[in-house]
């Protein structure tokens, strides 16, 4: 994990599926365990995905909520 992905989570939007457009950190905690299950796609998105879906698996989304406040650097 590269710390800068952390930002990433809370600015970038799923590009695709049924949730196409809404924030990584805000997707169900389904959806990311789907992946986990099926596969993640490759790439930064993927990656991304699979931090989401150990964050959100691990109780720890509330520690994104600064992140959110803070103005992107």
């Amino acid at each position: 994990m590269r710390p800068e992905d952390l930002q990433l989570l809370v600015t970038r939007e799923m590009p695709f599926g049924k949730y196409k457009g809404r924030l990584i950190a805000d997707l169900p905690g389904r959806y990311l365990n789907w992946f986990a299950r099926e596969g993640f796609p490759s790439g930064e998105i993927g990656r991304l995905l699979a931090l989401m879906q150990e964050i959100d698996h691990n109780g720890l989304s509330p520690l994104l909520e600064p992140l959110r406040a803070s103005p992107s650097r």
